[in-house]
């Protein structure tokens, strides 16, 4: 199979002397615990989630089209692009191809992307939910919310669309991943940090900030002509929080990352400076949130918990 030979510009940020080849071997076999333990995570808890959407008639509501939504975004690097680093890992270097050097690159950044624009859409959907509830209806009926999860799949896709010609997805061997190149294209990098993180990242923050103010003023009986958000509070509090705390984690998780990104495209001779163990930490990081949310989902949420508990005991009668 060809061989891909990684090149300056895929070390990124700053050039590195370090190879794959010379990582100590507890540090590539913690490396592979965990993507292996990100992958059986991701896969088993995922479809878990999916399945209990499906299931559970409480579940099968219009907000947690995105969940769904959010679950498929996470089983799709499970299912290939981490199992191709983690080859990679194993192989000490990428040797299945060009091709699949793209693919990955190219559906981890669909994942994340997609991601991104999911937890946005589960956020506003709170946001008119709690504080706009007489026309909540109106904007997320079933057929409305699948529109709005194409939409969050169709510029998930354009977003991405463009790497395949600017030449930015490369093997690092650094994570021993296809990913996109910072370095590549200095001004590209900065828009796609700002439109794909910080910029969603903000309408997220004010959605949930506008939902805790209302929610603690009501509670206080503050806001008299809003009471009717009272009685919705104690059936919707584990809802509200349980997706509050996988935004918080995604940000946290992607957060660094994006940082770095944005850092090294104001000025690439910053990455020099980076530690490598915190680019290599920030990836790897990154990876490990897609197994987090189907584990938050059943700690906090009551529908979630019984339905997995269901499902695993179906599972395990018919074994």
């Amino acid at each position: 199979m060809e061989q891909v030979v990684p090149t300056h510009s895929q070390h990124s940020p700053g050039n590195p002397e370090e190879e794959e080849g010379e990582y100590p071997t507890w540090v590539v076999n913690t490396l592979a615990t965990i993507l292996i333990l990100t992958i059986s995570g991701d896969i088993f808890g995922n479809l878990l989630v999916i399945t209990s959407v499906f299931r559970n008639k409480k579940l099968r509501k219009a907000g947690n089209a995105f969940v769904v939504s959010l679950a498929v975004a996470d089983l799709l690097v499970a299912c290939y692009t981490y199992p191709l680093v983690l080859l990679a890992i194993f192989n000490r270097g990428w040797n299945m191809g060009h091709t699949h050097c793209l693919l990955s690159g190219f559906f981890m950044g669909l994942s994340v992307i997609s991601s991104v624009f999911n937890i946005t859409g589960i956020a506003v959907n709170r946001y008119f939910f709690v504080c706009h509830p007489s026309c909540y209806a109106r904007l997320f009926s079933n057929t409305s919310t699948a529109l709005y999860v194409g939409l969050v799949w169709t510029l998930a896709l354009a977003a991405i669309l463009p790497n395949l010609f600017l030449g930015t997805l490369q093997y690092d061997p650094r994570v021993f991943s296809c990913t996109f190149s910072q370095s590549v294209s200095p001004l590209y990098t900065i828009a796609t940090v700002i439109f794909h993180f910080f910029l969603p990242t903000g309408v997220v923050s004010f959605c949930y900030l506008q939902i805790w103010i209302l929610l603690l003023q009501s509670r206080h009986r503050v806001r008299q002509p809003r009471q009717v958000q009272v009685q919705a509070w104690p059936t919707n509090k584990h809802s509200f929080i349980t997706m509050f705390i996988v935004f918080v984690l995604f940000a946290v998780c992607w957060g660094p990352l994006n940082i770095i990104g944005f850092l090294v495209g104001l000025n690439p001779q910053i990455g020099e400076s980076i530690p490598h163990w915190l680019f290599v930490a920030s990836y790897f990081m990154a990876y490990f949130n897609s197994s987090l949310n189907a584990v938050v989902y059943g700690a906090l949420n009551k529908n979630f918990r019984r339905e997995y508990r269901r499902i695993l005991l179906n599972v395990f009668h018919l074994a």
